[in-house]
């Protein structure tokens, strides 16, 4: 049958069929003067471009791991935290080994990611991972050693949580001391390893799912909204019903406010 013959709904669902489209079939389909198949053309193309530049992007970020794997390393981590900045809730971290073989277009840091994409891909990973750790600090742990030094408690809980030893740990900008093997601090790594953006996915999902179940304890702060974070209607709550006791007291604006 000729491509003339098919109406555009029936192009549009042999291409919906395809998990690429045929160069030939594309050429075809330029070459017909409907407006329709012309904007299923220009559809297909955004695609295709979108494709390779998430290809693209995948082979920068796993330069560290190819790397860390020419050195013979083979249990590559990946580890990232999320909570640093909030005035109440837990710093979540996280440690990740992904297989040789994994691929997962468009992972990324944590913060640029939509959330129902980081629900998607906090399930592929927690699926196809050779390993995953996870390490919480509590409100009252970071009051009492501080928040740095409660995210370097919460790395090395997640890399002991693993359950695998690593050869070696790619961490976002942190050094942590007392590791059995080799790290290598990376500044802005979520965005540049996809071993940390895999971290940074499931401390991110982790901790946000547990700010959603403090807020149905504390229902008047919103911590299902701004996950602890200092949003104008949290310090206002902090101010009518003073703190809870997962706010960490020497954060500003609970201090202050309690």
């Amino acid at each position: 049958m000729e491509l003339a013959e098919l109406s555009i709904k029936e192009i549009r669902e042999k291409i919906e069929k395809l998990d690429e489209v045929p160069k030939d079939f594309l050429e075809w389909m330029k070459a017909d003067p409907r407006k329709g198949v012309q904007d299923l053309v220009r559809q297909v193309e955004a695609a295709v471009a979108r494709r390779e530049k998430l290809a693209a992007m995948w082979t920068e970020m796993t330069q560290y791991e190819r790397a860390m794997r020419d050195k013979g390393h083979v249990h590559v981590f990946g580890i990232d935290e999320v909570g640093r900045g909030p005035l109440a809730g837990p710093v979540v971290a996280s440690a990740v080994c992904l297989p040789v073989d994994f691929y997962l277009p468009g992972l990324n840091d944590s913060k640029k990611v939509l959330a129902a994409t980081r629900e998607a891909f906090y399930e592929v990973i927690m699926r196809d991972a050779l390993a995953v750790g996870i390490g919480i600090v509590d409100a009252a742990r970071i009051d009492a050693i501080n928040i740095l030094e409660a995210t370097k408690e919460a790395m090395h809980l997640a890399i002991e949580n693993a359950g695998l030893a690593p050869d070696v740990c790619l961490l976002d900008a942190v050094r942590l001391s007392g590791l059995a093997c080799e790290q290598l601090p990376i500044i802005g790594g979520d965005a540049k390893s996809v071993s940390i953006a895999a971290a940074s996915i499931v401390a991110k999902v982790t901790r946000d799912s547990m700010m959603t179940e403090y807020a149905s304890q504390y229902p008047e702060y919103g911590f299902d909204k701004n996950a602890g974070y200092g949003t104008a209607e949290h310090l206002a709550a902090i101010q009518r019903y003073g703190p809870t006791p997962i706010h960490r007291m020497t954060f500003t604006g609970v201090k202050a406010q309690a």
